[in-house]
């Protein structure tokens, strides 16, 4: 996608070592064809625009001065490092990201040498670089660590631990830090910049240096200047200079410097990488760089479907079933109206979430953390030793990251707090570091979890009614990422009773209980295997925790053969709890056959396709009936 003339910079740049024979006039030419060739793809594929538009001369500069891969880069997240991906011998493969068998959408180490560290979680650069950092110094290599984390990433507290590890060991390594959400005046810039400049040239360096030798030799009166001299440099950077806490954890701070002002980017890193102990330059950069609709638009041109170039328009769809996530904030502001001590709490995803509603209509009944999901628990967890009802909705593979706090901050306190899982189960493009679907595993071996997960539109509504309602420690539902079934939704919530199921489709043959999303197409299964002469009962099993223990018994005296289908890992999840249960109970009771996610990381690839692949849709869960159960005569006799 990149011949011709029309990316005649990129054109001469297939890995970072072509660029590093350039003038530095090149790289700004260099940098606009990264610019232009990222939206023209992304406008076809989709994927993440904004962030990546803004660190385009940011990678650039990092691979020009620093001998990748050799020298090791560590991005955050990922969504940044599109620039840095097409830099790093792949721009001819870069129309296939995010697609099915195609590149990922994040940091990879199987994808390429230049991905040092895997990433689709925030906040993880800073430890990981300062790991690879020692791990150089104990081997006696010498090649230079850069770890380049957004200012999003930064409300993480992991970072805050890893810059304090950091600033203790001393070790050289270099942060740098994408920062986009600072609006800094014009005259603050410029002395900003000459003070940075000033403080990282050699020449100034070398002066300190001698100053310092010298006055070693003053005694008293040499120890007097020094502390005089430090507290100058000091105050200086204080007042001109956002510093201070950069430098009380142990780093050198370097910046603000303007993150796309290629010359003074290079010139600074040729500088810092020659220095002793860790180094921050703090880059002020702006999401959406070069993009007139992503820098007027930054929220909704962060992560896009195919959109039209000139405008930045996708095209709207029309009709279809509302997502999950709109039903659940337009439920959250109904519940909030009648429940005066109910919040809603997320972490950096307000819109994601669909507590973005909430946030509008009543925003001080809402609560956004930030990056702090550990934090944002057992905050829920303070507030509902007063009374409050919070409900923490935070997608499901990130909450994995406050598993601790679950256990100890709220289950074990016997809390009222419930957890609204966004996400749950395999969710597409954005791959292995998002699929939810871990979940139904790791909350059910907590003691007095309640898990419940809703087969449509309604149950959803009413699932949540019941949580906030429940008022007997911890409760959870998880929900799907995309669109509902299209069911009418009803105007009034209704509790569904805790641990009860229901059937919903009859059969004689055997039984396929199934749980969440998975029970629509468990109905599908059994209207192809009904047409070939297998009669299957289908079970909405509403929850994995507590079970509908009678349901199982009633099953357990009627059918050979039962399978549970579950969009989750097949290991410890409902299809367990349900083995685990007739295996206690009924020992000669039926085979029981699980079907979930196979003991594998899953990849990346269109919804449809990844169930497909995994034979959890229709087709695939008829194909797995019949492998389990050959024969249509399948009764207890």
């Amino acid at each position: 996608m990149s011949g011709g003339t029309q990316y005649p910079y990129l054109d001469r740049v297939s890995v970072p070592a072509d660029m590093r024979t350039m003038s530095v006039q090149d790289l700004k030419g260099l940098a606009n064809d990264v610019r232009q060739f990222l939206i023209e793809v992304v406008a076809q594929t989709g994927g993440h625009l904004g962030a990546g538009l803004g660190a385009v001369e940011l990678a650039v500069a990092l691979h020009y001065v620093f001998n990748t891969p050799e020298d090791k880069l560590v991005w955050d997240v990922g969504h940044q490092a599109y620039p840095h991906k097409i830099l790093t011998g792949r721009k001819e493969r870069f129309h296939t990201i995010r697609q099915y068998h195609g590149l990922s959408g994040f940091l990879k180490r199987s994808e390429s040498p230049y991905d040092t560290f895997g990433a689709g979680h925030a906040s993880t650069s800073i430890s990981a670089a300062l790991g690879m950092v020692a791990a150089r110094d104990l081997t006696g290599a010498t090649y230079n660590v850069v770890a380049v984390i957004g200012d999003g990433s930064m409300t993480g507290g992991m970072v805050y631990e890893g810059m304090n590890n950091a600033g203790l060991l001393k070790k050289n390594f270099i942060v740098v830090l994408n920062d986009n959400n600072m609006s800094i005046a014009p005259n603050v810039w410029a002395i900003s910049n000459y003070f940075t400049e000033l403080i990282a040239s050699p020449q100034y360096n070398t002066f300190k240096k001698n100053v310092y030798d010298l006055t070693g030799k003053l005694d008293q009166w040499g120890d007097r200047i020094r502390r005089a001299a430090a507290r100058v440099e000091g105050g200086l950077k204080v007042i001109v200079t956002p510093g201070m806490l950069f430098e009380a954890l142990g780093f050198r701070y370097f910046g603000p410097i303007n993150g796309h002002n290629l010359t003074q980017l290079v010139r600074i890193f040729q500088e810092v990488k020659n220095y002793d102990g860790p180094i921050l330059v703090h880059a002020i950069t702006q999401k959406g760089k070069g993009y007139k609709p992503a820098e007027e638009d930054v929220q909704r041109l962060h992560g896009v479907t195919p959109f039209d170039k000139v405008t930045g328009q996708s095209a709207k769809k029309t009709g279809g079933p509302p997502a999950y996530t709109k039903v659940f904030g337009a439920a959250m502001v109904e519940l909030a109206r009648m429940i005066p001590n109910l919040v809603g709490i997320t972490a950096a995803m307000p819109d994601g979430t669909g507590l973005d509603k909430l946030q509008a209509e009543m925003p001080d009944r809402f609560y956004d953390v930030g990056i702090a999901e550990q934090h944002g628990v057992t905050f829920a967890a303070g507030l509902a030793t007063q009374g409050c009802i919070p409900v923490v909705a935070i997608y499901s593979t990130f909450l994995q990251r406050a598993f601790d706090q679950i256990i100890h901050d709220v289950a074990l306190q016997h809390l009222h707090v419930v957890f609204a899982l966004d996400r749950g189960g395999v969710v597409g493009a954005d791959g292995p570091t998002h699929h939810g679907v871990f979940d139904l595993s790791y909350l059910r071996m907590i003691p007095g979890m309640t898990i419940m997960a809703p087969k449509d539109e309604n149950e959803l509504r009413d699932m949540l009614y019941t949580a906030v309602m429940h008022g007997e420690g911890p409760i959870a539902l998880r929900y799907p990422r995309g669109n509902g079934v299209g069911v009418l939704l009803k105007q009034q919530f209704d509790l569904i009773p805790i641990g009860k199921s229901e059937i919903v489709r009859t059969g004689t043959d055997m039984a396929i209980l199934a749980i969440g999303d998975m029970v629509h197409p468990a109905l599908q299964a059994a209207a192809n295997l009904g047409r070939d002469g297998i009669t299957c009962e289908v079970v909405n099993m509403r929850f994995v925790k507590p079970l509908d223990t009678s349901l199982l018994d009633d099953v357990a005296t009627r059918f050979k053969h039962v399978v549970t289908v579950e969009n989750n890992a097949g290991i410890g999840g409902f299809g367990s709890a349900v083995a685990e249960y007739l295996a206690a109970h009924h020992a000669h009771g039926p085979e029981i056959h699980i079907h979930g996610i196979p003991d594998r990381f899953v990849d990346h690839g269109s919804p449809a396709e990844l169930a497909a692949e995994l034979g959890l849709d229709a087709a695939g869960i008829t194909r797995f009936v019949k492998a389990c159960v050959p024969s249509s005569t399948n009764r207890i006799s």
